[in-house]
């Protein structure tokens, strides 16, 4: 499984509720991860900090923090936002020592690239496994990437068994995530029927890379049932939300018939 280091952790559940002040809302509302744990689930997060918004998410986000941990981490994406990482560095550490997974990983990943200051594989998987053991599949992920790129190794069997157990607890990225590697045998035996499972699950819940995924299980079979129409929606529905993989199989779906010259090189597609 080709994986990369990631920043983002996914949901894997909705904090506990509980009264919120005027600044932790508008710090939510500015700032918040959509991938964080933390994360209430009635908050939607925002893939990154609007430079419109950057100066009101510091503001808030930094009065916030003196009570929420997930505000400290928010606040590291906004300082992180406006390019400055010392005190996104400050924020993320203080959020992680209050036991953040978020900034656990992003700190990881500041440590295992050196864009941070030194690389230091070993405090990275230090942080990755930590963020890992307490359900954060990016974590996981990490953990593999880190040792793929010739850091401390790590067990796939161990990262399955880990993503096995934050997919229970709903989080749709360790689904999708587990998923693959059921699918590609990795970590223990090729499992297509629960893999296509998983990719449900997570494409249920908008995980969009598991949405073409089932589009391709769909389309060829593979773990259930086939079906090209099922497919074709799957891939319709992770086209909409930007997924290049799934607008190419799209137009596979409606032109099949390739034109190639001949040095075979693709002139273009018949469509019908």
């Amino acid at each position: 499984m080709a994986v990369g280091l990631a920043v983002a952790a996914f949901a894997s559940g909705a904090a506990p509720a509980r009264a919120q002040s005027a600044d932790e809302i508008l710090c939510d509302q500015l700032a918040a991860d959509p991938a964080d744990p933390d994360k209430p689930a009635d908050i939607r997060g925002v893939a990154a900090v609007a430079p419109m918004d950057i100066a009101k998410a510091i503001k808030f986000c930094r009065i916030a923090a003196a009570r929420s941990r997930r505000a400290m981490y928010q606040l590291g994406r906004a300082y992180a936002a406006n390019q400055q990482m010392a005190d996104a560095i400050a924020a993320w550490r203080k959020a992680a020592d209050k036991g953040s997974t978020s900034a656990m990983v992003e700190l990881g990943v500041l440590l295992a690239t050196g864009s941070g200051g030194a690389r230091d594989p070993a405090k990275a998987q230090e942080l990755f496994t930590r963020a890992a053991e307490a359900g954060n599949p990016r974590g996981v992920l990490n953990l593999l990437a880190l040792a793929a790129a010739g850091g401390p190794p790590f067990d796939p069997a161990q990262a399955r068994a880990l993503l096995a157990r934050a997919a229970q607890s709903g989080s749709a990225e360790a689904e999708f995530q587990l998923g693959v590697m059921l699918a590609n045998g990795t970590g223990g035996p090729q499992d297509d029927v629960a893999a296509r499972a998983m990719f449900e699950k997570a494409a249920a819940q908008g995980q969009v890379d598991a949405m073409q995924w089932m589009g391709v299980f769909a389309q060829s079979g593979r773990g259930g049932p086939q079906d090209s129409a099922l497919a074709k929606s799957y891939y319709e529905k992770a086209a909409a939300l930007g997924n290049a993989d799934a607008k190419a199989a799209l137009k596979r779906l409606d032109c099949p018939y390739v034109l190639k010259d001949k040095t075979g090189k693709v002139v273009t597609n018949l469509c019908f």
